[in-house]
C-alpha cells in the first residue's frame, strides 16, 4: 500500500510541476477513480461535469474487497493564484455501500465531505485530482467515522 501512495504522489507532483502554459479548462471528464486509505482500496469509473466555472458534480462506481460503492459529490472549485491549471475544491456528498461477505449481504450509507486539488495538464486532455475524504458511515446497527480516506482521479477531459 505504501508503494501505491508513493507512485500516486509522484504522478500528482509531476503533473502539477509541468504547468508552464496556461491550462485549458474542461467541461466534462471521464476516467478512473480510486478511494483508498484505512480499509479497502476501491477502483472504478468516474465522471466529473462542470455546471459553471465553480460548480461541478462527480459520480463514481467503485469496486474492491467484496464491496461496491456509489459516490455522488458536489464540488465548489476555485483557482490557485499563480498555478496555471490548478484548482482547489471543497464539497461532498452521499455514498451507498453494498457488502457481500460469505453469503451475508448488507448495505449502508455514508456521508463524505471532501477537500482537494484538481489539475488540468496544459496541452493535453488529461486531468488529475487528489482529495481527502473523511467518511461518516451510517448503518442500521452501527455508525462509524473514518478520517483516513483519500481519493485520486485520473481523467480524460472533453
Amino acid at each position: 500500500m505504501k508503494k501505491l501512495f508513493t507512485i500516486l504522489g509522484c504522478i500528482a507532483l509531476f503533473a502539477m510541476s509541468t504547468s508552464a502554459v496556461k491550462a485549458q479548462s474542461y467541461k466534462t471528464a471521464l476516467g478512473l477513480g480510486l478511494d483508498f486509505g484505512d480499509g479497502s482500496t476501491l477502483v472504478g469509473p468516474s465522471v466529473k461535469h462542470f455546471f459553471n466555472v465553480h460548480d461541478a458534480g462527480q459520480a463514481e462506481v467503485l469496486f474492491g474487497s467484496n464491496l461496491t460503492t456509489i459516490n455522488l459529490f458536489y464540488q465548489y472549485h476555485g483557482n490557485v493564484k499563480g498555478a496555471s491549471g490548478l484548482k482547489w475544491y471543497a464539497g461532498g456528498g452521499p455514498a451507498v455501500n453494498f457488502f457481500s461477505f460469505g453469503g451475508y449481504n448488507d448495505t449502508n450509507f455514508a456521508l463524505k465531505p471532501m477537500v482537494g486539488l484538481d489539475f488540468k495538464i496544459p496541452s493535453a486532455p488529461l486531468a488529475f485530482a487528489f482529495d481527502w475524504r473523511p467518511t461518516i458511515y451510517l448503518g442500521d446497527n452501527d455508525s462509524d467515522f473514518g478520517a483516513g480516506r483519500f481519493g485520486f482521479g485520473f481523467k480524460y477531459t472533453f
